[in-house]
């Protein structure tokens, strides 16, 4: 008999590296909707973490094992620290996205370090983890996995649009849950910014002082990825490998990059969405509030923002959320989202 309360912690990082965001949710079995964040915590790294996820894409094959242990120990332990200052007492287990190093379905691989192997060991929990490779092996792309939750958790709304490192967007047609990555957003923002010795442009004051290259930002609309069709996701290396090199080339002014930049987010983001329907906003870019004036100046859509809580926190819910599924032995990855050959439950099981 499936019990009807199901207590769970999910974590998620994230590519633009804020830090780990862990939530502890309470879903009810019967009614998955009705879905409660407890408690809810962001442990931004430490700049010695962030400069070995940064670099793990540059690590040899033994250096990435270990680094993958090591992750997973330091999961497992700020878990611990997140079960105690909680004084959570109820956990029926642990979902964990982990850290993605390599992104490339096209050549048949993900990776996402943070072994479940030692989380599970350090919180002596069930861990449910690695929920990207099995889609993959299945001919998808592994990406995006939230718009299940988007189908079971949020179907009031006609679309839902996430603004973390990279835009997603999750939608209904023709009866079938389409999802795809429209175009990096903060992982360029922030690597720009930085330039001045902050972290992230507070509600993108300084784009907004910025004027536009109209040059840089015709060459980014005319890249090839966004002439393609869905299913289609991004990752860390093509942003190195297209946007960084043609930003670079063409403007050093960073108001004006980040002026450039928050106008072609916006011109892709009102590409993928009709105008005048429901949107539902979550993620970090979500406070950015010039990008969402602009947006919504494009789109001629009213962009509802939910409360902090799930802004900051959706997809750590929605990967307890997976969790779930996978426990259930029901579907959590779908095909008409990622192109795998069939719809399926994903993620891998550790025990204590």
């Amino acid at each position: 008999m499936i019990k009807k309360d199901i207590f769970a912690i999910g974590l998620m990082s994230g590519t633009s590296l804020d830090g780990v965001d862990l939530v502890y949710v309470l879903f009810n079995n019967d009614n998955y909707s009705e879905f409660k964040i407890i408690h809810a915590q962001t442990i931004p790294y430490a700049n010695n973490w962030k400069h070995l996820l940064q670099n793990a894409i540059f690590s040899n094959k033994d250096d990435l094992h270990q680094l993958d242990k090591t992750y997973g120990k330091y999961l497992g332990n700020i878990t611990n620290e997140f079960i105690l200052k909680y004084k959570i007492d109820t956990i029926d287990f642990i979902a964990s996205h982990g850290h993605t190093v390599f992104h490339q379905p096209e050549k048949g691989y993900t990776l996402q370090i943070g072994a479940g192997k030692e989380i599970s060991k350090i919180t002596n929990l069930k861990v449910i983890c690695d929920f990207r490779t099995q889609d993959v092996k299945l001919g998808g792309q592994g990406a995006p996995l939230v718009p299940i939750g988007d189908e079971l958790l949020f179907s009031e709304y006609d679309y839902c649009l996430n603004l973390g490192g990279f835009a997603n967007v999750s939608f209904k047609k023709e009866n079938q849950r389409i999802a795809y990555d429209i175009c990096p957003v903060n992982i360029v923002l922030n690597h720009y910014v930085k330039k001045l010795g902050i972290e992230f442009d507070d509600s993108g004051e300084i784009a907004s002082n910025g004027r536009i290259n109209s040059v840089l930002l015709a060459k980014l609309n005319q890249l090839e990825f966004y002439q393609k069709d869905s299913p289609k996701s991004l990752g860390l290396e093509w942003v190195q490998s297209h946007i960084f090199p043609l930003i670079d080339k063409l403007e050093t002014d960073i108001s004006v990059i980040l002026r450039t930049f928050v106008e072609h987010v916006a011109i892709q983001i009102s590409n993928s969405i009709k105008p005048g329907t429901s949107v539902l906003s979550t993620g970090g870019g979500a406070y950015h509030t010039f990008l969402m004036d602009r947006i919504q100046e494009l789109l001629h859509t009213e962009i509802t923002l939910p409360s902090p809580k799930l802004i900051d926190f959706k997809e750590a819910l929605i990967f307890a959320f997976l969790g779930v599924l996978r426990l259930n032995n029901e579907v959590n990855c779908l095909k008409s989202v990622t192109g795998a050959s069939e719809n399926h439950s994903s993620g891998e099981l550790f025990y204590p």
